[in-house]
């Protein structure tokens, strides 16, 4: 992994990502380089939701039960989640979004929040793969952590859950001519690499 890109004036390049694609795509392996890459926050509404799940919270509680079944946390949930990690005083202004917008209304409100505070995002990325490599891919990784949203009795529902609610969004930021498109098929390198040219396009230095 090479340094993180930083300015001029030696500070970290302001960079603000969102990574879509459906369960199995490799989301967290990427959205992880591309954090290191630009020295900015990885916030990955599972690994969020997750800690809440494990600490007991109230919220946690309430998510566990859309998580087990391979349903969509709400709305309301993952907005005050993610809301509370990227405004904080100041908010932050580099981030690499992973599962969060997930649903157009989502999308609708964190535009609002970008533009009202300054911090819209540059590029989203979407990780295209086939069917049948998500599902091989999540059943290993199964075997590999554990993850007990990873079982085959739930990846049907969170593909279905996918294409229904978060697809639409690649329209979404078509729109606004910040959708990158990306094979998501081969090695993380070659991932990762086909990332960076993909954002170099959009003038995002790498």
């Amino acid at each position: 992994m090479r340094h993180c890109i930083r300015g001029p004036d030696l500070t970290p390049t302001a960079v603000r990502l969102l990574l879509l694609a459906p369960p199995g795509a490799g989301k967290g392996t990427q959205g992880r380089r591309l954090a290191a890459h630009f020295c900015a926050p990885h916030i990955a509404t599972g690994d969020l939701l997750r800690e809440q799940v494990a600490a007991g919270t109230p919220l946690g509680i309430e998510a566990r039960r859309y998580m087990d079944a391979g349903e969509l946390v709400p709305d309301l949930l993952v907005v005050s989640l993610v809301g509370a990690r990227i405004g904080a005083d100041p908010p932050l202004t580099s981030f690499v979004l992973d599962g969060y917008p997930r649903s157009e209304a989502q999308a609708e409100a964190a535009l609002e929040w970008g533009v009202d505070h300054h911090r819209s995002l540059h590029a989203v990325i979407n990780l295209r793969v086939a069917a049948h490599d998500l599902v091989e891919r999540i059943l290993t990784r199964r075997r590999e952590t554990g993850r007990a949203d990873d079982d085959a009795a739930t990846l049907g529902e969170r593909l279905r859950v996918y294409e229904s609610t978060t697809a639409p969004l690649l329209d979404f930021y078509r729109r606004r001519n910040i959708l990158v498109e990306v094979d998501g098929n081969g090695e993380p390198d070659v991932v990762f690499d086909r990332i960076l040219e993909a954002l170099d396009e959009l003038g995002l230095r790498s």
